[in-house]
């Protein structure tokens, strides 16, 4: 069933199940996730704001993973709530020249009712929703990322393979319930795709889940022909390695179903005629691509086939492989123990189909309560009791640091930022710049965003400007290098109708910074 024909097959389920919904046509109009792209960091992010309640060690592990671009997560609200969200972060991140990574997570029956329960109530609900999300990205520039395991994990769902999938909820209608799901996606990239600067991904799951087959069957119902692609292991940990052939597969497979006799139910996978547990048989599956394509006499075509993206937030290490027989359910991917950092995101993949490594996952925000079979509270791998899913797990963020792969380097510079004095509509600040590297910096320029409301007034001691959104403080000749240990001061006059709260996140010279 080719893309048009599945989109008149969802419309008329959701028809004859009572719902409005009108699929718009295609449009696309979205743009090509180009290889100069830099990706956003957001001085307000959630990680930034959980460094701000931390000390110590945890505050500055919090403050170095908030100066990597990740995710960011817009799970609820009325429509005029998210419609001023993510306008907020649009607008921060045009003044700032650079490109968010937005995640949309409201679907009805989200994560079938598990750890991250929620989402709209209704198909209309999720339209508005999502409609508002798509007004307020506007003509500006995102990547976004569409429900994560919105193709994963389905309502009442049945397989390519004829097998009912075990989401069942008693809320959900079984008669229509998958179908509202296709829906839901379709309306959302018909409206995100519709923008002219947005790159729009769907659910691709990852390599330790769906066959190529499977998944290539779910982002053909779901629009992925209109979108830019799809993105693998969202909040997991598979290696790139296997993801990048993963990926490959898929977007084969979708272009050998969808423009020749060849159907998506006969495309090779990890399962067959690899081995999914041992990767040197993966080149088996790459064989089968190859040998489908000569049969068919189509070629490969790396422009116009679905590309995808890759989250590499906390797949340093590889997935976790618990003790051998020692829980009923180790729940593999909630706050596995032992895990790290991957990638950085960065266009630079490597593969014509790959269009990003991104921090889709927040690194340092737990899963969940992760129980492992057992009654809980305590996760019992851990012998603590997890943070909420979307909190912040201070031991967890320690470990992505100690076992990133490639390994992250820590700031060689600290920021002390005091405010000596408040009145009405200015304050005064004093700020103290430390190196606290082993060689000395040479030239600086000290960067941070400013709360809303506030604007420098008058400063000392350095060049101020501000550009592209961000304040900037750049060295004199007098006090341009600083020694290992060795610290300078600067200050400013404020003006500010909104109080003198201290900035979540400083730069040097483009890298994050320690704040005390």
């Amino acid at each position: 069933m080719h893309a048009s024909t599945t989109r008149r097959a969802i419309g008329a389920a959701v028809a004859a199940a009572g719902l409005v919904l009108t699929l718009v046509p295609a449009t696309a109009a979205s743009a090509d996730l180009a290889s100069d792209t830099t990706f956003y960091v957001d001085p307000l992010s959630t990680t930034a704001q959980a460094a701000a309640g931390l000390s110590g060690q945890a505050r500055a592990d919090a403050q170095l993973l908030a100066s990597f671009p990740s995710g960011s997560w817009f799970t609820k609200g009325t429509p005029a709530e998210v419609h001023a969200a993510v306008d907020a972060l649009l607008d921060r991140s045009s003044a700032a020249g650079e490109v968010p990574v937005v995640v949309v997570y409201n679907l009805p029956f989200r994560d079938c009712a598990q750890y991250s329960a929620g989402g709209a109530t209704s198909t209309a609900e999720y339209v508005a929703w999502i409609d508002a999300v798509a007004d307020a990205i506007g003509d500006r520039e995102a990547v976004v990322i569409v429900e994560p395991d919105g193709l994963g994990i389905i309502p009442w769902y049945t397989t390519i393979n004829g097998e009912l999938e075990w989401c069942r909820p008693a809320e959900a209608d079984p008669a229509t319930a998958a179908s509202e799901r296709f829906a839901q996606l379709n309306h959302a990239v018909d409206v995100l795709t519709a923008l002219p600067g947005t790159s729009v991904y769907l659910d691709g799951t990852h390599s330790g889940w769906l066959g190529v087959g499977d998944i290539s069957d779910r982002l053909i119902k779901a629009g992925v022909a209109e979108a830019d692609g799809f993105y693998l292991n969202a909040s997991n940990y598979i290696e790139t390695e296997r993801l990048l052939k993963y990926g490959t597969w898929i977007s084969d497979c979708i272009h050998l179903d969808q423009n020749s006799w060849w159907q998506r139910e006969w495309c090779g996978s990890q399962y067959y005629p690899a081995n999914p547990d041992d990767f040197s048989t993966w080149g088996l599956t790459d064989a089968a691509y190859d040998q489908a394509f000569a049969d068919t006499g189509l070629a490969r075509d790396p422009e116009s086939q679905a590309h995808f993206v890759i989250d590499t937030s906390r797949n340093g290490q590889g997935p976790w492989t618990a003790p051998a027989g020692k829980y009923s359910d180790a729940e593999v991917w909630c706050n596995p123990p032992g895990r790290g950092l991957g990638i950085p995101p960065t266009t630079d993949t490597g593969s014509a189909l790959a269009d990003a490594f991104l921090w889709i996952k927040v690194p340092g925000e737990s899963d969940g309560r992760c129980f492992r079979g057992t009654g809980g509270p305590t996760d019992p791998e851990r012998g603590i009791v997890d943070p909420e899913a979307g909190q912040w797990f201070v031991e967890q963020a320690a470990e992505l640091i100690a076992l990133a792969e490639p390994p992250v380097a820590r700031p060689t510079c600290d920021v002390e930022y005091i405010v000596h004095g408040t009145w009405p509509g200015g304050f005064n600040v004093q700020i103290w710049l430390k190196n606290t590297g082993t060689k000395p910096i040479s030239g600086w320029d000290l960067a941070w965003t400013l709360p809303a409301g506030q604007s420098v007034a008058n400063g000392w001691s350095a060049a101020w400007a501000v550009e592209e959104g961000r304040q900037h403080a750049r060295s004199l000749d007098w006090n341009k290098v600083i020694k290992p240990g060795q610290r300078t001061t600067i200050g400013f006059i404020g003006a500010t109708s909104s109080g003198a709260a201290e900035p979540l996140l400083f730069t040097v010279n483009g890298r994050g910074c320690t704040s005390s």
